[in-house]
């Protein structure tokens, strides 16, 4: 045989499933193509080593010596084929954004915006985690972090994205006037609040806006914030929440702000790292957050005008 040429791909791929298979039948399914074409590409193998590759008897298919050979070289062949092709498949899709923040940012702010994101940037691939761990960006699981912290992240790239205020919300059915009508209401208490660090809690507000006869002992507790919001939009209580994720409701008229005044958030902070801050679907997305939080603000200035 001379050097250097070799049988043709499909004659390889030919015997390369039927040695997969030791079946000249189950090899011709696999390629779609029929049995006989399969012993006319072994035949031409065959007739170009100047040796048989297969051993055929009544017990079906076996390789030879030298078929083990061309075995052990399309193996390894093909499955180098197999992740070039996964590797120009992965580099011609663009790479997925995956973002981790707490379920209550998410459910109550993002998830309503998702679809003008995606109608704006159609080509980025979101992936969206929620967790109670901090994620640790170096271990590349995740690409950003929205975080709602007092400080940013020192050895992170940080964009402020909003300083949050707490309000006391309530369903319009309540029809709380005055903040005396706290005395007859169910209060819904938050547990578990790290931030900020003075908690925006019913003993908080009492301090700064009364009333001084608002029994704190009372009332219904909650784990998450969530939970307790849908339960004020039912009627059935007041919550101190936050004034960004509660901003949807009450723009709907399916919460009011029945009292003026507000108690000191923590702020929200996109973070990613270093290295990946000018990245092109990172840039996007913190630029289209920015401008969502622009549009949230310009509609608290027009409910408080």
């Amino acid at each position: 045989m001379n050097k250097n040429r070799l049988p043709p791909l499909g004659a390889l791929r030919a015997f390369h499933a039927v040695a997969e298979c030791l079946s000249f039948k189950r090899a011709a399914e696999h390629l779609s193509v029929s049995a006989t074409a399969i012993s006319h590409q072994i035949r031409l193998i065959e007739s170009m080593l100047e040796c048989r590759v297969f051993e055929r008897n009544a017990q079906g298919v076996n390789l030879t010596e030298m078929g083990q050979m061309l075995y052990s070289g399309t193996q390894t062949a093909f499955a180098a084929l197999e992740d070039a092709v996964v590797k120009i498949d992965a580099f011609r899709r663009p790479p997925a954004l995956t973002i981790t923040t707490t379920s209550n940012f998410l459910t109550n702010w993002l998830v309503p915006r998702l679809a003008d994101f995606k109608l704006q940037f159609p080509h980025i691939d979101l992936r969206l985690h929620t967790g109670i761990e901090r994620v640790d960006l170096t271990l590349h699981t995740v690409d950003v972090a929205i975080r709602y912290r007092e400080m940013p992240d020192a050895h992170l790239h940080s964009t402020l994205l909003y300083e949050d205020r707490f309000i006391a919300v309530a369903s319009p059915s309540l029809k709380l006037k005055t903040v005396n009508d706290l005395n007859n209401a169910t209060l819904f208490h938050i547990e578990n609040r790290h931030v900020p660090a003075d908690s925006p809690d019913w003993k908080h507000w009492q301090r700064c806006f009364g009333p001084q006869t608002l029994d704190l002992s009372k009332g219904l507790h909650f784990s998450d914030e969530t939970h307790a919001v849908q339960a004020a939009v039912a009627g059935q209580g007041v919550v101190i929440a936050s004034q960004l994720l509660v901003g949807d409701l009450v723009k709907r008229g399916m919460l009011t702000v029945p009292f003026e005044g507000s108690l000191p958030g923590a702020r929200y902070y996109l973070v990613t790292l270093e290295e990946n801050a000018q990245r092109a679907d990172i840039e996007a997305l913190r630029q289209w957050i920015l401008q969502q939080m622009m549009v949230t603000d310009e509609c608290k200035e027009l409910r408080n005008a």
